[in-house]
């Protein structure tokens, strides 16, 4: 049995089933893994299989609580949510006359059923390999099985997968092939619980590195040393943030001779970059990350540096090209050791496995599994790739990426619900191409709104083919466009603290980064315009603009549903009653992103803006009328430390009164170091007014600060605070928010101040809009202006106008 690192071992006495909650005959097996998930197995020669698999890894999840009815013939299992029938070793599948003749499971409390062959048409889906799949001019998402479905079970076949040895190779399965290995989940719309034991019986998702929540790029270009500081440095002049940088595939030895293009390699080529190590480290000093895109199905070529070493161990003959053959891990150890590790003792940080061949998953699934286990040989650097879904639990090798796309608002169109959609698979960590891959046209409102939509994503990844009309960069659109995209990108680079705690929250309890609304509203699930919006952690909500805006008033119509409870505008403040639904108009610089009462947000500011580990300075918005408690994680960002206890988790909690509230901020467990010995806080009450007393404590003892009114916001700057320790604020007040309801009156009286009318005109159609007068005498009144001079089109935005006026 060949070793190929300890690194890759993986342990067996978790892959075994409880013997408890295992009932077997001579041809079936069935396991009770939890009271809501079912292993189920048939084998005409009675082989069942308890080895880890690319699918499941640890089957004992302990004892559970169900009851055995069975006699020679027969056999029933309960547990409080299901009960399942068998015909003792016969088949699975029975009759399509009577497909439940043989095997029935029965959901308690509903009158759902499921059998072996069931359709399950009901699903949910998740994404497959890519965002979308290309059938002639038309692009149409195409989804994959997802663990949850509108039936309230779903089945995962895991038949077919590979086995994992002890050692950590991989072999494919020596079994028959009906034979039938089935994990039948039933958790109907216990989302989160589904997910729990997803990630128990699979493995939980890994925590990625902190700098991949900041801003990547990635052009399909030839950078040089000169091109690449070139690049840094208009990032740098323009005061723009960027945390990583991933080259495509031309950074490498691509030519075996002068016929040949294979786009496959490992050996950089220096005719381009001429001093690798030199550069990375130029980048590192920079705060940027460096990612390789690397695709080795095609072989391993006689120009690679270390080819007649690789020809020597695995016994072939020089001159010619080495095969792929990830089911060898002789060919595995070579690969890796010979041509992946030269590149880490470079410092490269990550790859981009650029391998999608749909006929050959099992081999992109071996690929990630190895790259990423091998990462974790050095505790220095945290695993993480950028890779296409391989399908069989992605959510252990992030990120995925989701192919090139179209330029298109099509395009745009499809990413809020497949980013949503993918906790449906238990993934979070999806990248696509801000602005799109290649082809379409280039358009500045698309631009913006690709951008603002990653700003709120797991991960916001510019990329583009080759060719200068691409513009990815914010500096080639006009003033306008730049401005706003450049403010969205500093956001992000902001947001990484309250990022990075919901990264956490999703490695160490399962709780996606993403969750859709149909999770907590699942009738919005069928619905075109709502099944968009989705929570981006425990504390915002977004509801994607994926629409072009309104020619005569340069506004987007916005219709959105705000769940129950009151939110808040992220950005301006305004609020908005839950539980219905709204319709908004948005300039460019407008995203409706919201808030709810009594979030907290932890924003970071480092003086190295493209900085990404844990900030001095610490900016804290909280929205008023709710008490809450928020518990920041941090840690160095960037190696595996913090599974031996280096990481600090502070509790930030907000007791809220009308006219008294406080704010305490406390190191909870962890150790010191990790993050700065002391932090500058700015802790901004939104829509709050001034406070008439503020009281400071850290640890008992009064401490200095500065407080003052900016915008509708009560802020309240304390500066170097020991991070170890107790920081408490008081503030009290008459009345302390300031009563900021949304009103859509507002919002067209903005709209009639930006149009292009002679201003006595709008003070005409300021009167009839807002009048008392009847609907239908409103339209009457406003048709007549036409007479006095007001354009047609006018005349029919204001019609609109009144539409939505009367939807409120």
């Amino acid at each position: 049995m060949y070793k190929i690192g300890e690194q890759f071992e993986i342990d067996y006495t978790l892959s075994k089933v409880n013997p408890k909650c295992i009932m077997v005959g001579q041809k079936y097996r069935i396991s009770v893994i939890t009271e809501r998930l079912v292993r189920l197995e048939y084998s005409e020669n009675g082989i069942f299989e308890d080895r880890p698999t690319q699918f499941a890894w640890h089957r004992d999840l302990g004892v559970v609580d169900f009851k055995v009815k069975q006699d020679a013939k027969y056999l029933e299992i309960t547990t409080k949510y299901f009960c399942l029938t068998y015909l003792k070793d016969k088949p699975f599948p029975a009759t399509k006359i009577n497909p439940t003749a043989n095997l029935k499971v029965e959901l308690l409390g509903s009158d759902r059923i499921w059998y072996y062959g069931h359709p399950e048409v009901r699903n949910y889906g998740s994404p497959g390999l890519e965002l979308y799949e290309k059938k002639g001019k038309k692009h149409r998402a195409k989804y994959k099985k997802g663990l949850y479905s509108i039936d309230g079970f779903v089945s995962i076949d895991d038949s077919k997968s590979l086995i994992i040895e002890e050692t950590g190779s991989v072999i494919e399965r020596n079994n028959d092939k009906n034979d039938i290995d089935i994990y039948l989940f039933m958790y109907y719309k216990n989302f989160q619980g589904c997910l729990d034991d997803y990630y128990r019986l699979t493995g939980y998702p890994a925590l990625i590195p902190r700098y991949a929540l900041g801003n990547w790029w990635s052009r399909n270009i030839s950078y040089t040393d000169d091109s690449l500081g070139e690049l840094v440095s208009n990032f740098e002049n323009k005061n723009i943030p960027l945390s990583v940088i991933v080259l495509n595939n031309e950074w490498h030895l691509n030519k075996y001779d002068e016929v040949s293009n294979i786009e496959t390699g490992f050996t950089f080529n220096n005719t381009l970059i001429k001093n690798p190590k030199e550069i990375i480290a130029y980048l590192h000093s920079k705060g940027i990350r460096l990612g390789l895109n690397i695709d080795p199905s095609s072989g391993i070529y006689p120009y690679e540096v270390y080819y007649n070493k690789i020809c020597e161990y695995l016994q072939v003959t020089p001159g010619t090209i080495i095969p792929f053959n990830v089911l060898d891990p002789k060919f595995l150890d070579v690969y890796l050791k010979l041509l992946i590790h030269p590149l880490d003792n470079l410092d490269v940080d990550f790859f981009w496995l650029d391998y999608n061949n749909p006929k050959k998953n099992d081999d992109l699934w071996i690929l990630n599994h190895y790259h990423f286990y091998d990462m974790m040989r050095n505790y220095k650097r945290r695993p993480m790739l950028l890779t296409t879904n391989s399908l069989i639990a992605p959510h252990r090798y992030p990120v995925l990426y989701s192919g090139k796309s179209t330029v298109s608002w099509a395009t745009l169109k499809l990413i809020p619900i497949h980013n949503a959609s993918a906790a449906n698979n238990g993934v979070s960590w999806w990248s696509h191409d801000i602005g799109g891959f290649y082809k379409g046209i280039e358009d500045d409102e698309l631009y913006t709104r690709y951008v603002q939509l990653g700003t709120f994503s797991p991960i916001l990844k510019f990329g583009s083919e080759k060719g200068k009309y691409y513009r990815r960069e914010p500096w080639k659109w006009g003033y306008k466009t730049y401005n706003i995209v450049k403010d969205y990108l500093k956001l992000r680079h902001r947001l990484i603290p309250y990022l990075y705690t919901e990264a956490y929250k999703y490695h160490k309890h399962g709780v996606p980064v993403i969750q859709p609304i149909y999770y907590k509203n699942p009738e919005m699930y069928d619905d075109p315009i709502y099944r968009n919006e989705y929570y981006l952690g425990s504390e915002l909500f977004i509801c994607p603009i994926i629409n072009k805006k309104e020619s005569v008033m340069q506004r987007v119509i916005h219709k959105f549903y705000m769940p129950e409870g009151i939110w808040y505008d992220f950005v301006t403040g305004k609020k908005f009653p839950g539980g219905k639904n709204y319709v908004s108009f948005f300039k460019d610089d407008d995203y409706p992103v919201f808030a709810k009462a009594g979030s907290i947000i932890a924003l970071g500011d480092n003086e190295n803006m493209n900085d990404t580990t844990p900030p001095k300075n610490m900016e804290i918005q909280i929205f008023p009328g709710r008490s809450n408690k928020y518990e920041l994680y941090e840690d160095d960002g960037v190696s595996d430390l913090y599974k031996t206890g280096y990481y600090l988790k502070s509790s930030i909690e907000y007791n809220y009164l009308p006219n008294n509230y406080t704010v305490i901020i406390r190191a909870l467990e962890g150790k010191s170091g990790i993050v700065p010995e002391k932090r500058n806080y700015k802790v901004r009450f939104r829509n709050t007014k001034e406070a008439n007393d503020v009281i400071i404590y850290f640890n008992n003892e009064p401490v200095q600060y500065k407080s003052y009114i900016e915008d509708n916001d009560f802020v309240v700057e304390i500066n170097e605070i020991p991070t170890i320790g107790q920081l408490t604020l008081n503030c009290k007040g008459k009345n302390i928010e300031i009563d900021t309801v949304r009103l859509i009156n507002e919002e067209i009286q903005s709209i009639l101040y930006d149009l292009q009318i002679e201003t006595e005109m709008k003070e005409t159609i300021d009167q009839i809009i807002f009048s008392e007068l009847p609907l239908k005498k409103k339209r009457i009144a406003l048709r007549k202006l036409k007479k006095v001079g007001l354009e047609r089109k006018f005349i029919r935005l204001f019609l609109k106008l009144l539409e939505y006026i009367s939807e409120v």
